[in-house]
């Protein structure tokens, strides 16, 4: 998830492991530790020099269980030896440091496993990509009472039961929203599945996420023969999505996609991607896992690189042209409440 997501969840984690022994430094610690996964953006742009290997190193060894072993013995050691020194000497031990490091680490690929992001918890021994699409990378409604439970929490001394108090309410009701995304992933891929059925769409596979920012609007898309089809359901919507389907053609051919480097871009969309020419040397191609943001725009895809050749090698960049308009939240906006 977002960073400040998983700021909030390390926090907490530090808390747990050593906050009577340290008060609010365990949470400072514990933020550190859950932002260390995510330190593989910076160092991807320094082992690599091709963007696309760079995308496909983010959420990869630095997210998965066992770096989360390697990492809390090391970050753990670290820390108690410079820690353990003056008037510190002995207030913490070492398995203490390597138990907050390990919660802190560990709990942040478990927490982007459930986005349409995914993480690969197993490697080094296989690169599948874990991904439950329950919730959105930034979900405001996760994160925000966690957060606010957190600050109340800093102005109890370390010793002080309002403290564990408020580290539970934030636990509780953080765990209890991720239970209710899990029940609505359930629910509206009952609702798709049948839209399909009634409408006679043959497809070989499917995917439901939840648009961003939210747990209301979800967005599914199937791969047929010749193309994919996306659709639409709000949990606030009068009617079944059936007569909602939009068709995005495949366009598959406009690239070589069986050259390595495009293999890749395929692997981490899932196969779930469309092109669109932009002109003869560059292509757009679109993350297809994540919806259009304005469900009547076809090439509003919100996650979307610019491919073009780079000697042998091809780049996936940013795409900056298609900003979205304030037409395009307005439809999002107004499509989350079943408008």
């Amino acid at each position: 998830m977002d960073s400040l997501t998983q700021i909030v969840l390390g926090a907490a984690c530090g808390e747990i492991a050593l906050g009577k022994k340290i008060g609010n430094k365990a949470l400072l610690f514990g933020a550190i530790g859950g932002t260390i996964p995510d330190l593989d953006v910076i160092l991807g742009t320094l082992f690599y020099t091709n963007s696309i290997d760079e995308l496909v190193f983010h959420r990869g060894f630095m997210h998965s269980i066992v770096f989360a072993f390697i990492a809390a013995f090391a970050f753990g050691y670290l820390t108690f030896k410079l820690y353990n020194s003056g008037k510190r000497t002995y207030t913490t031990t070492l398995k203490d440091w390597i138990w907050l490091y390990f919660l802190s680490i560990f709990t942040h690929p478990i927490l982007d496993s459930f986005t349409p992001y995914g993480t690969q918890l197993f490697l080094p021994f296989s690169n599948y990509r874990v991904a439950f699409n329950t919730i959105a990378v930034v979900d405001p409604l996760y994160t925000l009472p966690f957060l606010v439970c957190l600050i109340i929490l800093l102005f109890f001394k370390r010793n002080n039961p309002k403290r564990t108090f408020y580290l539970k309410a934030g636990l509780y009701i953080s765990s209890a929203y991720m239970l209710f995304t899990m029940g609505n992933k359930f629910y509206v891929d009952t609702v798709f599945k049948e839209a399909m059925d009634v409408t006679g769409i043959e497809y070989s596979r499917f995917s439901s996420q939840p648009t961003i920012l939210n747990n209301v609007l979800w967005y599914a898309i199937a791969e047929t023969k010749e193309d994919y089809k996306v659709t639409f359901y709000s949990l606030l919507d009068s009617k079944t999505p059936e007569n909602n389907f939009i068709s995005l053609p495949k366009n598959h051919n406009l690239l070589p996609m069986n050259h390595e480097d495009l293999q890749k871009l395929t692997w981490f969309s899932n196969g779930f991607y469309n092109l669109q020419k932009i002109d003869s040397a560059i292509t757009r191609y679109n993350d297809l896992r994540y919806p259009l943001l304005n469900s009547n725009d076809n090439s509003s895809s919100i996650f979307s690189f610019k491919v073009e050749k780079n000697g042998n090698r091809w780049e996936a960049l940013p795409l900056y042209d298609k900003t979205p308009s304030k037409k395009d939240f307005k439809v999002f906006w107004e499509r989350i409440f079943g408008i």
